[in-house]
């Protein structure tokens, strides 16, 4: 049987800092049994409106719930930033990219740009911030720089928003359950690994009864 955990993020999303953790621990608990395939969502693509004073109020409250809930960290000064555009596009695109060049690398780089966002105030909607970070996980800035403008990834970005959409998913991080064509969903927004760690083992295990029973 065909499986995979498909995680829907957005890199700019603190709630997706939050799940990162368990991003991680999924990873290594059921990589073998069910590959995690990263989507992204699009949380604010192609914003083009800088943050006024109101956008960084209700922001800040977000980072101070999802470190309450989570216990990640933030860097608070990234409200001192003036006239930053929330754009999420780019740092989207930079995660399909590398997901592109070098899939299994996918969630670790999915890891990096949310640390260096959240934990270390690093502008990711840059192109070369996000081809350094690339850099850190084995993917060669040139090959990086060479696919991240192209119309391929902008068209394999917008389907991933596109598939996101298509599946109901409204926010982030949202984790289904594939097997095959069956779709189900495990999660919907953060979620510690305790309460989602069931719920993957009886899936699992209804899967190997219906391959036992099928033979």
């Amino acid at each position: 049987m065909d499986r995979e955990i498909l995680i829907i993020v957005d890199p700019m999303c603190s709630w997706c800092w939050g799940f990162s953790p368990v991003i991680r621990t999924l990873e290594k608990e059921y990589d073998s049994f069910a590959p995690i395939y990263p989507i992204v969502g699009g949380l604010r693509p192609l914003s083009s409106d800088p943050m006024n004073d109101r956008a960084k109020e209700e922001i800040q409250q977000h980072w101070q719930n999802v470190s309450e809930a989570s216990g990640q960290p933030f860097d608070y000064s990234f409200f001192d930033r003036q006239n930053f555009i929330y754009d999420t596009e780019p740092a989207c695109r930079a995660l399909v990219t590398v997901r592109f060049l070098k899939p299994k690398s996918s969630l670790g780089y999915l890891e990096i740009l949310h640390k260096a966002f959240y934990a270390e105030n690093c502008d990711i909607t840059d192109t070369n911030i996000l081809a350094d970070l690339a850099e850190a996980i084995g993917v060669d800035q040139r090959d990086f720089k060479e696919f991240f403008p192209t119309r391929k990834m902008i068209y394999l970005t917008a389907s991933d928003f596109f598939r996101s959409q298509s599946m109901g998913v409204s926010g982030f991080p949202t984790t289904i359950l594939r097997s095959n064509e069956k779709l189900s969903l495990l999660s919907a927004g953060y979620q510690p690994f305790s309460e989602i760690k069931p719920k993957i083992d009886d899936w699992l295990k209804d899967d190997v009864e219906t391959e036992v029973s099928q033979q």
